[in-house]
């Protein structure tokens, strides 16, 4: 078969042409694959649960390293008018924290530490019962959320809370927060906020913010339904307390001392 001059050239410029589309082509395939953000599994747990070592937080009785990165990492506005002040984690006495818990024989250590505290997760949270707008749950996880879109600023759940876990929004939140984190909203005025146990954090397979910044690894968190789990094997070998249990609010913040 006699192929002509003109012939040749189409076939062969066809042939070129589909080369380079087919090179081309796995090279942006290969560059939009190098692009892709990595998937990171989430973390997950029947029961989430936090333990906090007294004796080793209280050697750096003076560290705010956890409040620090808590409330950078959800945008908590630094208020200095005490009436207004958000406060996801703060730190109070020991008698203040443990009403019913005195000793005299407990070490000094602890009766003068700054204990840190946070909202309690609890099993039977109050807020949750009290609040009209069905704004506050609890998650199958055991973690208390709030929508912020539904609340409607009531504060029955500030009410019902033994714990002084919450805060609200008297003021605009927003022209206090010294440095913006775009990853997590903000606030509006007449809201009520507290911690979260860093669901969000959570849900790309990190830590709460709080855990990962303790210098002295005072804070241990983890599934309290699994056996195997760090904070079930902190609780099976040392003693804790919990805040006001009498309440029945059964909280999920340990505190070995």
């Amino acid at each position: 078969m006699i192929i002509s001059r003109k012939k040749f050239l189409q076939v062969t410029g066809i042939s070129v042409l589909c080369t380079v589309a087919e090179r081309l082509s796995g090279t942006l395939a290969g560059a939009m694959q190098s692009t892709q953000p990595t998937v990171t599994e989430a973390l997950t747990a029947s029961r989430w649960a936090m333990i906090v070592d007294l004796p080793k937080c209280s050697q750096a009785d003076s560290c705010t390293e956890c409040i620090e990165a808590c409330h950078t990492a959800h945008n908590v506005p630094q208020i200095n008018n005490q009436a207004h002040r958000i406060e996801w984690i703060w730190r109070d006495s020991y008698e203040k924290a443990f009403p019913s818990e005195k000793s005299e024989y407990l070490a000094a250590s602890i009766k003068k530490a700054a204990v840190p505290l946070f909202c309690n997760q609890c099993d039977n949270p109050p807020c949750v019962r009290v609040c009209p707008a069905q704004a506050t749950w609890k998650q199958e996880d055991g973690i208390v959320v709030i929508d912020w879109h539904r609340c409607i600023g009531c504060r029955y759940c500030m009410a019902a809370c033994p714990y002084g876990s919450r805060s609200f929004n008297w003021v605009d939140p927003r022209p206090h927060i010294a440095q913006m984190n775009p990853d997590f909203p903000t606030r509006t005025i007449g809201v009520v906020e507290k911690c979260n146990f860093c669901e969000e954090r959570l849900a790309k397979g990190g830590l709460p913010a709080c855990v990962e910044a303790c210098p002295e690894k005072a804070l241990t968190f983890g599934d309290l339904a699994d056996s195997n789990s760090a904070v079930r094997e902190l609780l099976e070998s040392r003693f804790s307390i919990r805040r006001k249990l009498e309440l029945g609010t059964n909280p999920q913040i340990f505190y070995i001392v």
